[in-house]
């Protein structure tokens, strides 16, 4: 194989060409990302880097690393087309030939059909985050369009700097697509107990030029609007070269398409899940390094294991750090520890557990449910103590 294309120098992208370089391949290497600049980390925009605003601590590695290890990393370019029979990839008048091709091209911030919603400002990428620190230098009213990770984490922030902030969430409850109503009540309080407002099953009707209109007939008075209503996975480029796609770029549980020559990673994929087999598409960025070192071992060594890694998340909002370790549904029962954990059950089946400020109880998770699957008796017998398993 003499020359691998990584389409995304997102998380993911940078670590499937670190990987393959670790693994021994010694061909040419190229990663094509759409931004401008060194590839950096995302997680920290909407906390970290919105107190401190330094962006070079936010880079994944410095220039002269892609240079030692010959890694070309091509930057502010925009893929147009896959051609799979020529083995190529386009942009503009711009080819570039591969024997295998990488997709990590991640997601971009979801637009629902709000009227006005240009007005509203994300929170995606740095030079989104450079502009909303910039908009934070004086108090501000602040309406946040979303109750999930990423607004909540923004309203955190911006509480403590002193602004006015406002939630809007269409759901009934906060951040109900990933953790328990108990979880979600735990952070509806953390939040109203900073003096943050947060209107529940209320959705944005209309974004006007002094803030935001509700269904309910409500309207929040905000100098600044967050969209942070959620992400779409870039798969646009995948279907046009005629893969499939299901809420993310289909692939088998070892990252490969039905192109044996194109594999897909991160937050664009939809992958078997481990557990039940259905198609899951994780927005994590532990899950998208993951995947691309499997898909470096399958490439070089030759590697067939299939996709089973614990998946994981976190959000640190205010002093709380929120992890999740496993996969839950809306649907999977609750347990809720004395100590505030909270334990996910799939019928029988334990799927997950969310813990604050805990970390003990989620490394213990993440290590037993790596090991084999746990049923609900066996953390029954023991009063939910995963260390007397």
């Amino acid at each position: 194989m003499e020359r691998i294309v990584i389409i995304g120098s997102g998380q993911g992208g940078v670590q499937a060409a670190i990987s393959l370089r670790q693994e021994g391949y010694a061909g040419r290497l190229t990663v094509i990302g759409a931004e401008p600049g060194l590839p950096y980390q995302r997680p920290p925009l909407s906390k970290a880097y919105l107190k401190t605003g330094d962006a070079e601590a936010l880079r994944l590695r410095p220039e002269t690393f892609f240079e030692k290890n010959e890694i070309e990393l091509i930057d502010h370019v925009w893929v147009d087309r896959i051609d799979r029979d020529a083995h190529t990839v386009h942009s503009g008048d711009r080819t570039f030939p591969y024997d295998h091709l990488i997709l990590a091209t991640g997601t971009r911030n979801l637009r629902p059909p709000i009227k006005g919603a240009e007005r509203a400002l994300d929170l995606r990428t740095l030079e989104d985050a450079a502009r909303l620190r910039a908009e934070l230098d004086m108090p501000k009213r602040c309406a946040v369009i979303g109750g999930g990770f990423i607004g909540l984490e923004f309203a955190a922030v911006a509480r403590a700097l002193g602004h006015t902030v406002t939630v809007a969430e269409a759901a009934p409850r906060l951040m109900a697509r990933v953790v328990s109503a108990e979880t979600s009540q735990r952070f509806l309080a953390l939040h109203e107990g900073m003096g943050t407002t947060v209107h529940l099953g209320d959705p944005v009707v209309a974004v006007d030029a002094d803030g935001i209109a509700l269904a309910s007939g409500a309207h929040v008075e905000a100098d600044l609007v967050l969209m942070a209503a959620g992400v779409v996975p870039n798969t646009e480029l995948a279907a046009a070269a005629g893969l499939a796609v299901d809420n993310g770029i289909v692939v088998d549980a070892t990252l490969l398409t039905a192109d044996p020559a194109i594999s897909a990673l991160g937050d664009c994929c939809a992958f078997p899940d481990p557990a039940t087999g259905g198609l899951v598409r994780l927005e994590s960025v532990q899950a998208a390094t993951d995947h691309a070192r499997l898909i470096a071992k399958r490439l070089v060594k030759g590697a067939d294991a299939p996709y089973a890694a614990v998946a994981w998340f976190w959000s640190d909002q205010a002093d709380c750090k929120l992890q999740i370790a496993g996969l839950s549904c809306a649907a999977d029962d609750t347990v809720r520890r004395a100590d505030g954990a909270v334990f996910r059950f799939a019928g029988e089946r334990f799927s997950a557990v969310e813990t604050v400020n805990d970390a003990k109880t989620h490394m213990q998770a993440r290590k037993k449910l790596a090991v084999a699957p746990i049923q609900r008796s066996e953390l029954e017998a023991v009063g939910y103590d995963l260390a007397a398993l």
